[in-house]
This record gives structure tokens, sequence and C-alpha cells, in this order.
């Protein structure tokens, strides 16, 4: 990692360090990459003042590291414990929300091939999608088996953290050329919040959502493209796949596909019945 002389450090604005003490004392400089991914390291040994000023330089950090496309999933890691002592005690949002739903493909027979293996790369497969939706500001919802599932109080967050999971398993290399996959579906709207979770008709789209895709693939519904809106992320593109009927569903789906740098574009149809 370069370092900083005094002058140097001293020429960087506030905006370039992770905290800022009461005192004007400025800690985990965030200028340039190289910085970044010490701050992360070194995350953990700073004596913040409070919950507040630790939860406000978390933020920052998360935010730096996105802008120099850093998943930092052993920093997420490390953070996983209390972000859930957080997340038990601060509700899930209600209203109108965006959900996220993610399943490897092919699961049974990476499981087949693996063995007890398997385990190993599920856990892989879990930390990068929860390191996604944390930086996203997301909330995990609930895992089961190669499921995973999200909220976001934003659709444009929730395509961030996808498009996010999407290339951070694209550059990963797996155990004997295993071709690891997952599919993504996004899928907004007002779920019912009860001690349970999420339940109703907008829970049931973004699962069906998720199983119309291909490994690989993000697609987001109708709903979702429309919340987006023109807010649409730095890069980002859709592709209409036509309207398609969804088991269960008594209406069809207008579904689209999400296009970004660093994702495959070319899967054959959606697995589903596609309508006029």
């Amino acid at each position: 990692m370069p370092t900083l002389s005094a002058k140097q450090r001293a020429s960087l604005p506030n905006s370039a360090f992770v905290y800022i003490d009461s005192r004007g004392q400025r800690r985990l400089p965030i200028n340039d990459e190289a910085h970044v991914r010490n701050a992360l390291a070194r995350f953990n040994q700073v004596a913040f003042e409070d919950d507040a000023a630790r939860q406000r330089a978390r933020k920052r950090l998360l935010n730096a590291a996105k802008k120099y496309g850093i998943l930092p999933i052993g920093f997420i890691s490390s953070q996983l414990q209390s972000e859930r002592k957080q997340a038990t005690a601060a509700p899930l949002p209600k209203g109108f929300v965006t959900l996220l739903m993610t399943d490897i493909e092919d699961s049974t027979a990476l499981l087949h091939r693996l063995g007890d293996r398997y385990r190993d790369l599920l856990k892989i497969v879990r930390a990068i999608v929860r390191a996604a939706v944390v930086q996203a500001a997301g909330r995990e919802i609930d895992v089961r088996a190669d499921e995973f599932f999200a909220v976001f109080k934003g659709a444009g967050k929730a395509i961030e953290s996808a498009v996010a999971i999407q290339r951070a398993l694209g550059k990963r290399p797996w155990p004997d050329d295993l071709e690891v996959r997952v599919r993504v579906g996004i899928h907004s709207g007002r779920p019912t919040l009860t001690e349970f979770g999420y339940i109703g008709l907008t829970v049931n789209t973004v699962a069906r959502v998720c199983s119309a895709a291909h490994g690989g693939q993000i697609v987001i519904s109708g709903d979702t493209k429309e919340a987006v809106g023109v807010s649409v992320p730095t890069g980002i593109h859709f592709s209409r796949l036509g309207r398609h009927r969804l088991q269960g569903l008594a209406n069809p789906e207008l579904l689209f596909q999400v296009e970004a740098d660093g994702l495959a574009s070319r899967f054959p149809p959606p697995r589903t019945k596609a309508t006029p």
C-alpha cells in the first residue's frame, strides 16, 4: 500500500477519510483502491466514539469499496454477526419494496458431483450474495438450501446488488472446472409483513420470476422496471423479454433482462411459455 507523507495527508479533504473524530483526527484514508483495501482490513482496529460514528464510517467505507469495484466479502463476513443483531432489532421495511431471490442452477447435479464438498461451495455462494446485498443496503430475509431471499427499499439498489452478485460469481474459480451459475429474479410490490416475514402475491411472483431465469441471468418484472423509472443505475440497461405466464399467477408478467458490463447477455428464452 502506498504511504502518505504528512504533507500529502494534510492536503487530502475530509471526504478522503473514513472517519473524522470529534478532535478532527482523520483516520483510514480512502483516496485510492489500495487505501480502501487497507481501511477494510483495519476497520475493526479503530476505536469509534459511539455506534452512530461506527455506522457512518462503515457506510462511507462500503461506498468507497463500491467506487473502486471492490466486493468486500471478508469485511462483510466479519461484520455479519453484529449486522444480524441489528437486523433482528430493526423492523423490515413496509409498504412498496423490491424483493430479490437467487437460486443455484443445477444444484442437484453439483451436489452429486461434489458430495460433501458441496457445502463449501454453497458457503462461498452465500457469502458472495450476502456481501452484495449488504453493500447495496439490502436486508437478508431468508436462506433455504441453495436459495437466498432479500429485500430492498429501492429497486435500483436491488438491481445493483444483482449485478454485483453475477460479476463476483463470474470471476470466481470453481473446483473441478465446474460451472456454477446463479439465477436472479427481482420483483417490486407491496407484500404483507407478518411476524413470520413477508407473505402475499409479491413473494410468489419474485419466486416465479427467479425460476424463469437461467443461470448467470438477472430477470426483473415490469413492476420493478417501472419502479426504477429514470433512476437506472449507471451502466445498466434492460432488454425486453416479452410477456410470460408464470406458474400459479393469473395474469402474464412482463419480464426484462438486466444487462451490464461483465455479465453474460445471451440466454435461451425464459423458462416459461411466452404469451403475445
